[in-house]
């Protein structure tokens, strides 16, 4: 299954006054490009509250910054998956060159019961995907 990478627009509330996207800003291109690509993998009917994630960790690497001008692509991809949790990377790029590189790490968790979950097989399926 192949998931074209998620598209996003640089906005002017992005810039720091550098002229180049904040640091604090990547963390939210990652959050936008999950909802991209689960929404492709597990679809809109999905029980997130039941069978939803919480974000634990978060790792980036600034490569070369990203403008205003700039069209950033997002490709994800699995990293691992364990009991409760999985690893997710990012590869940000403005046409072919990686500008940034980063990672998450989900714990599955049911938000009803308050406990964390077993990551679920459909879960896991669909994850394996990336790949």
């Amino acid at each position: 299954m192949t998931i074209e990478p998620a598209e996003i627009q640089v906005r002017f509330s992005d810039l720091d006054v550098m002229g180049h996207v904040n640091n604090a800003i990547y963390l939210s291109y990652f959050e936008m490009t999950r909802v991209h690509y689960f929404k492709e993998l597990l679809g809109e009917t999905w029980d997130w509250k039941t069978a939803g994630v919480l974000l634990v960790r978060n790792e980036i690497d600034y490569l070369i910054p990203i403008l205003l001008h700039h069209q950033p692509k997002i490709k994800m991809h699995l990293i691992e998956i364990g009991t409760k949790s999985f690893q997710l990377g990012y590869e940000i790029y403005v046409g072919e060159l990686l500008h940034t590189k980063g990672s998450s790490v989900l714990v599955c968790f049911n938000s009803v019961t308050h406990k964390t979950i077993s990551v679920p097989d459909s879960l896991k399926v669909a994850l394996k995907k990336l790949n």
